[in-house]
């Protein structure tokens, strides 16, 4: 089988993967997760999270997000 017999299989898988609904950027990560096994992701992910929910609630306060940033480092 030659390179010219396999594209349009190609070209059609590439086009029914197009033309799936898009699954969410949450959904895609727990199926990564729980495929590839990589469940230590999971307190990182979930730290990092947390970090930028602290950041952001500072800064919509005001004046006072740089004290209670310094204090996390």
């Amino acid at each position: 089988m030659t390179d010219a017999d396999k594209q349009p299989n190609a070209a059609n898988e590439f086009e029914k993967a197009a033309a799936d609904d898009r699954i969410s950027f949450m959904a895609e990560l727990w199926d990564f997760l729980k495929h590839n096994k990589k469940w230590w992701l999971l307190p990182i992910l979930g730290c990092m999270a947390l970090l930028i929910a602290l950041i952001v609630i500072s800064m919509s306060t005001g004046g006072a997000a740089a004290p209670f940033i310094y204090t996390l480092f």
